[in-house]
């Protein structure tokens, strides 16, 4: 059965436009909660993962759907990634801070992946409006704009997003702390979301995340690499949806780029 992209993101975004939006500063007492210190909860988050849940099994018969909120109570829920049935990665709110704080950053991603391989992707900016959409081999866009990631550049003249905060490996995230001055880095969004965005939208160069749990990602890296981009595990291999215990995600916009981020950062 074919994918109707098209579809899909109608049902997205009429989804988060009836569960997200018009709860965006007016959460009530109760409507937030801490899953783990520092982690946050809202009831947009559950709706829209509920919601969602329900509407993309539908219109794919036979998948399954690995949601952050049902992973954060069911962690086995990850294993359905090695599974045979297509998967719909979904985060139905991405930065949740910022969304419980009255902060603009925050979205919604969704990714299909098939044997641990991507092959769509959506992320989709409430408040913004735009909706950037992939699949495998057909490019990344918003609307009919033909996304593009930014033109390659000395390492001084690199500007991108250090996201190293979580390292389990302290020795490897104190390095790449005191190298910070090594590259140009813009203030983090707090959002994936919206740091693939800036990436895939040509407004950074690079970005380098370090907590890679898939539905933080997934979507992401389709949708810059169809954006151009090139992405690396820190040991050089590719991304997969399955591996989340890697110590680091690099996204730059081609392959020399990369590894010179890679030596400015990391190299002895």
């Amino acid at each position: 059965m074919p994918l109707d992209t098209e579809t899909i993101t109608r049902l997205i975004r009429t989804v988060v436009a009836e569960e997200v939006v018009p709860r965006f500063e007016k959460l009530a007492h109760g409507d937030v909660r801490e899953k783990a210190p520092g982690d946050y909860v809202t009831i947009a988050d559950i709706e829209t993962e509920r919601r969602l849940t329900e509407e993309l099994t539908r219109l794919l018969p036979g998948s399954v759907v690995i949601g952050e909120e049902a992973a954060a109570a069911d962690p086995a829920i990850l294993g359905l990634l090695a599974h045979d049935a297509p998967v719909w990665v979904i985060d139905p709110v991405d930065g949740t801070w910022n969304f419980s704080e009255g902060r603009r950053h925050f979205g919604t991603m969704v990714a299909l992946v098939r044997d641990d391989r991507i092959e769509a992707a959506w992320i989709h900016d409430p408040l913004g409006g735009d909706t950037a959409v992939a699949e495998a081999g057909a490019g990344a866009w918003i609307g009919e704009r033909r996304l593009s990631v930014k033109k390659p550049g000395r390492p001084e003249e690199l500007r991108g997003a250090l996201l190293a905060g979580y390292f389990g490996d302290k020795k490897l995230g104190a390095r790449i702390q005191s190298r910070r001055s090594q590259v140009g880095a813009v203030k983090s969004l707090r959002s994936a979301a919206h740091e693939y965005l800036r990436l895939a939208r040509g407004e950074i160069h690079y970005a380098l995340f370090t907590k890679l749990m898939p539905w933080d990602h997934a979507a992401g890296v389709l949708i810059h690499a169809e954006a151009g981009g090139y992405a690396r595990y820190l040991d050089g291999t590719p991304y997969r949806p399955s591996q989340v215990t890697a110590k680091g995600l690099l996204l730059a916009p081609d392959p020399g780029t990369w590894r010179r981020l890679e030596t400015a950062l990391l190299s002895d």
